[in-house]
């Protein structure tokens, strides 16, 4: 029972990371935008926010953990954010290739991350040295009283506060999308930009702020990662394949965020399982890693056969509107 119980609180540590990520990329995609920049980008929200923490923590003797936290988020949504930007005006702006642009900003982001993090290693005295212990204790803080109840207290209520924060991100996700005009607009223009246009609807405005606040919620998975799920350390090229896995959450979540939340519990437990099966080769152990990846290729072909609209990407995904080609 106590292996189950500690597989089941595992995975959802590794879970929240690609959850957000797959929200980011969720709500990007239905302004028709495809950023395969995500995981440059997680990269990017990761080291950003723990460069931010470390130069506080160590600038500051007396440093308060939730100054430090606060800190830490705000450099890492903006940075994120920046990345989004930058994904934008390339591709909306100067009308580059999205998935070229995606590519190399993931290049860039995961060597921008190793970069800082080997620098700051360094400058705090090697790796693993690097110290912001007050402020990823106020990220990884439980919630008084009912983390201390027996088996459910460790179950669902020992996790910091951004765990709780992604589920609450895709709740209020999927109301926008599904129940406000400006969520039914963003819509609209991911499934035909000329139809929007021609009814008034500002074409880059919403494609620009998706991305960018798209990509300010998957830097958040890099912050998670970093701050939380490691307690505020940083290794290079630590991220493994969390980011694509985000990207393949959104398709087996058929672009709904209330369903990549048990969509990145089954990845999280995927994505270990292989850990908790005793004897396995190391064969074995890359064949079960593949699981994640084979769950989203059954659910892509179910969905194209059953046809369904609303188990489709939107229909403009990665295709560019210009106005004069209209």
């Amino acid at each position: 029972m106590e292996v189950i119980l500690t597989f089941i609180e595992r995975a959802i540590g590794q879970g929240i990371t690609i959850l957000f990520g797959a929200e980011g990329e969720i709500l990007t995609e239905k302004s028709g935008n495809l950023n395969l920049g995500i995981p440059g980008i997680m990269y990017m929200g990761g080291i950003s926010g723990l460069v931010a923490a470390f130069f506080y923590e160590n600038n500051n003797p007396k440093a308060n953990g939730f100054v430090g936290l606060l800190i830490s988020l705000v450099v890492s949504l903006i940075v994120a954010g920046i990345g989004g930007l930058i994904y934008s005006f390339l591709t909306i702006t100067l009308r580059a290739n999205q998935n070229v642009v995606g590519l190399a900003l993931t290049t860039f982001g995961t060597g921008f991350g190793n970069f800082f993090g080997g620098s700051i290693s360094k400058l705090a005295g090697g790796v693993g040295q690097i110290n912001v212990q007050v402020t990823a204790s106020a990220y990884r803080a439980k919630i008084p009283v009912l983390s201390d109840i027996p088996v459910i207290g460790g179950l669902l209520f020992s996790y910091g506060f951004l765990t709780y924060l992604s589920i609450v991100v895709a709740i209020i996700l999927t109301y926008f999308l599904l129940h406000t005009k400006k969520g039914l607009n963003l819509r609209a223009v991911g499934e035909n930009a000329s139809t929007a246009d021609t009814a008034g609807i500002d074409i880059a405005r919403y494609k620009y702020t998706a991305t960018i606040v798209g990509s300010a919620i998957a830097g958040l998975g890099g912050t998670y990662f970093v701050m939380e799920y490691l307690g505020g350390t940083w290794g290079n090229n630590g991220f493994g394949d969390r980011g694509w896995l985000a990207i393949a959450l959104v398709i087996l979540s058929i672009w709904n965020a209330d369903s990549a939340i048990w969509g990145s519990l089954l990845f999280g437990g995927l994505y270990i399982l292989y850990i908790y099966i005793p004897n396995l080769s190391r064969y074995m152990q890359e064949v079960f890693k593949m699981f994640p990846y084979l769950a989203t290729i059954i659910v892509l072909v179910i969905t194209s056969r059953q046809n369904k609209p609303e188990n489709q990407p939107p229909a403009s995904l990665g295709i560019p509107y210009f106005r004069e080609e209209r």
